[in-house]
Order: C-alpha cells, then sequence, then structure tokens
C-alpha cells in the first residue's frame, strides 16, 4: 500500500509527463517556491508552471520517473530521473538522461511550500552538446 508521500510524490511526476506546467505547479502552494541547483526561486505557482514549461518546451517527449521519495521529520526528498531529446526550439536534438532530486518542505495546505531541485549540470550540459551515447562515451 502506497503512503500518503509515495501516493503524492507518484503523481507529481505524472504531472510531469503529462506535458501540463500548470498540474505540475498545482502540486505547490500558492506562493510556494521552487529553485533548481541554487538559482533563484521561481515564487508562486506561474513562476513554477515557466519553469516546468521550459523543461516541457525543451524536451517535447519528456518523461520523468520517481526513482524513490523519502521522508524525514522537516522535509521529504524526491528522487527522479529525467529523459528526453532536446528537440524544442533551438535544441541540440541530442537526448538527455539525468538524475537529480528535490527536497521538499510542506506547507499546513499540504502542498509543497518549497522545493530544492538538484542535478548534475555540467552532465546536463555535456549531454545537451553531444548526446547521451557520447557523453557516456566519453
Amino acid at each position: 500500500m502506497l503512503t500518503e508521500l509515495e501516493d503524492f510524490a507518484r503523481r507529481y511526476t505524472q504531472a510531469w509527463c503529462s506535458r501540463d506546467a500548470a498540474s505540475v505547479a498545482a502540486f505547490f502552494s500558492e506562493h510556494g517556491s521552487l529553485s533548481v541547483n541554487d538559482g533563484v526561486p521561481a515564487v508562486g505557482r506561474p513562476a513554477i508552471a515557466a519553469i516546468a514549461q521550459g523543461f516541457m518546451s525543451a524536451f517535447p517527449d519528456l518523461e520523468v520517473m520517481m526513482d524513490d521519495v523519502e521522508e524525514h521529520p522537516d522535509r521529504a526528498v524526491y528522487r527522479w530521473t529525467l529523459v528526453g531529446t532536446n528537440s524544442g526550439p533551438g535544441g541540440t536534438g541530442h537526448r538527455v538522461r539525468i538524475g537529480g532530486f528535490e527536497i521538499w518542505r510542506f506547507g499546513a495546505d499540504g502542498l509543497i511550500a518549497a522545493s530544492e531541485g538538484n542535478f548534475d549540470n555540467d552532465e546536463y550540459q555535456r549531454q545537451l552538446e553531444h548526446g547521451l551515447e557520447r557523453a557516456v562515451d566519453s
């Protein structure tokens, strides 16, 4: 039986795979925030949807897989793998497979109040430039 957190994480993953950025943002509190690799946080659902849309546009065949979710007293850690071809506007046409995680802090409404996302940006850039196969072989 799925825990409440596992169910939430699976539905969040499905939202990313739906290619509907607003459905991703709906998992966040109204004034929730999402930061990626210690960048400036996107605050509020419209800003969070814009971040999600950026990935969805860059990777029209975007697939996000949930690798794991861990519950801690003050946070949850959601681990994921993103796979897709960078064939959106201005894309390189290369396939990317990158893993990462988000540290979630929940609000009183049961939604994500703050998410700190992290992935290996150097590896991501290498795969964008050279493709997954070449990046792995290098």
